[in-house]
């Protein structure tokens, strides 16, 4: 079978706007929490939130948005534009020039796009506000294509020129993961050389705050606790937004343009658990299928597995569900391989969560490091026969599994694997 590997990547994230930043954070368990300046109001539960920093995008009005030194979008590309979509075309940038692409490279019938966000719920808010009461007529010509979920791949496919596959995915939380398995899918069956893999969320107080009804989000104040997976005193999660763009190849590729990738996108599973519309099955067992499929499929026993990135959000839930998934797959084979949820130092950024985990998962096996899983002060007894690493280790992870679960039990585990 065809390989395939990532030869690019771009960040925008609570953790830093570049790829060594984002490294730097990861190693040294520098978190992006703070008491978010939208959220501190007497009517409002929820304190803390990872926002991205160095833009400013909170008006309706983008002639108000500002961006960090380096960053000039023009106005008539501006205006079809959300925050999460800003933040995906700083990060394909970045990735475009990572992976050493050429305008040419970039825009052909090889190259495709698939990408991942649940739109814009702060400009459709105000468009839908503005249409009931101004009319219809005086809502902007781009509202739609600025706001909708599919606002990340209409954008930059159009300005950037894509011209092969394209498509949005929307499957909740796991949705930039669903994006990043079937552009492997993609690649190995030849249909595409190359695809740029987009996640992205505003990660702003519209597209986080709702899922305080559904006593989802962390009601701590204080931001170098709020996220604890694997914790016992954890209490929900903390949002977060941003965009990560991933370059993806075949070997094919890899070897006409002399570049070198960071990892092997080596395969990848999914499973349903047919539980519940919001919540993990209690077993875990759609994520344990997952898993134990996407190890079958790529040929890797689990006792080859060296780090694994999980979902954990730090929801009391959700983090004993995947302790369970992870226990029923590891501990039969007697290994022990190193876990750590890094959204102890970014927050749940939703949609954006495969996508830039996985990018995670791809500095990591480069770099040679596992990063660890931060700010546990009391181990839950559920998680206490698992391998999960408190401080960063120095090692380099030959095979790492990224997992991801997202409403109605959608489940992805993706396998990355050293470039040989």
């Amino acid at each position: 079978m065809p390989r395939v590997f990532i030869t690019g990547l771009g960040f925008i994230t609570s953790i830093g706007n570049d790829a060594a930043t984002v490294t730097k954070s990861l190693r040294e368990l520098h978190h992006g929490f703070e008491l978010y300046a939208p959220f501190q109001n007497p009517e409002i539960p929820v304190k803390v939130a990872a926002p991205v920093k160095g833009f400013f995008t909170d008006s309706v009005d983008v002639e108000d948005w500002t961006f960090p030194a380096g960053i000039v979008i023009k106005r008539e590309v501006l205006r079809g534009m959300s925050p999460h979509v800003v933040y995906a075309w700083c990060a394909m940038q970045q990735a475009i020039a990572d992976a050493k692409l050429g305008d040419a490279e970039v825009s052909n019938e090889a190259t495709g796009l698939y990408a991942a966000s649940g739109g814009s719920p702060f400009l459709m808010g105000h468009m839908l506000e503005r249409m009931h009461k101004q009319g219809v007529m005086r809502c902007s010509p781009l509202g739609i294509v600025a706001s909708i979920s599919g606002a990340v791949q209409f954008n930059l496919v159009a300005h950037f020129k894509i011209k092969g596959s394209s498509c949005g995915f929307a499957s909740a939380c796991a949705s930039s993961s669903h994006a990043l398995g079937f552009a492997y899918d993609d690649l190995v069956t030849g249909r595409q050389k190359r695809m740029f893999v987009v996640g992205a969320e505003d990660g702003n107080m519209d597209a986080i705050l709702p899922f305080a009804g559904m006593r989802a989000l962390s009601l701590s104040t204080d931001p170098s606790s709020a996220s604890r997976p694997f914790d016992t005193g954890r209490d929900g999660f903390v949002g977060t937004g941003g965009g990560v763009v991933l370059v993806l190849e075949t070997e094919e590729e890899v070897i006409r343009r002399g570049v070198t990738p960071y990892c092997e996108v080596a395969g990848w599973a999914q499973a349903s658990d047919g539980h519940n519309v919001a919540i993990s099955h209690p077993e875990g067992l759609g994520l344990r299928a997952a898993m134990a499929n996407a190890l079958r499929v790529t040929g890797t026993a689990p006792e080859d597995v060296d780090y694994v990135n999980a979902h954990a959000t730090s929801t009391p839930i959700g983090d004993a569900s995947e302790a369970k998934a992870l226990r029923a797959v590891f501990n039969p084979s007697g290994m022990r391989p190193a876990i750590s949820s890094t959204k102890a130092l970014t927050g749940h950024g939703l949609s954006l969560a495969g996508a830039m985990e996985s990018g995670f998962c791809a500095l990591a096996v480069r770099d040679g490091f596992m990063p660890g899983s931060a700010h546990i002060t009391q181990l839950d007894p559920e998680c206490a026969d698992l391998n999960i690493i408190r401080s960063t280790l120095a090692a380099q992870p030959k095979v790492a599994l990224n997992n991801v679960s997202g409403f109605g039990g959608a489940n992805v585990s993706i396998v990355f694997k050293q470039a040989r």
